[in-house]
């Protein structure tokens, strides 16, 4: 019962965040900044924010700067967007599956291509 609770307390923060970080931080300075995942802690006071920021190097580390000076601000907002008993503080997080992920099918288009051009 517990961890169901748990569950809709992290998509509802993962909304919530995503949204107020779409209106907090301007997209042309720090990036397209995406909520892929949220983790709790056990008591739900700590928050891990693992984000993705599409741009180039600088925009990212501008970024993830950005989400660090304002993370107290976020928080404030997402507390009035979501009514918990507390408010887990937040962690942001750059999650690096995505790249990972397309640096694999990269891979594997490559592969298909050399093993395609060999049996023709």
């Amino acid at each position: 019962m517990a961890s169901h609770r748990k569950e809709r307390v992290r998509e509802l923060l993962k909304r919530a965040i995503g949204e107020t970080i779409r209106r907090e931080i301007p997209v042309g300075n720090a990036g397209l900044i995406s909520v892929n995942d949220v983790e709790l802690a056990g008591d739900l006071r700590v928050a891990r924010v693992f984000v993705s920021i599409l741009g180039n190097s600088e925009q990212q580390r501008t970024g993830l700067t950005l989400l660090h000076h304002h993370r107290t601000r976020i928080q404030e907002l997402v507390a009035k967007a979501v009514v918990l008993k507390y408010v887990p503080q937040l962690r942001f997080v750059v999650d690096e599956s995505v790249q990972r992920g397309v640096r694999v099918l990269k891979i594997i288009e490559e592969l298909e291509q050399a093993t395609g051009s060999t049996d023709t």
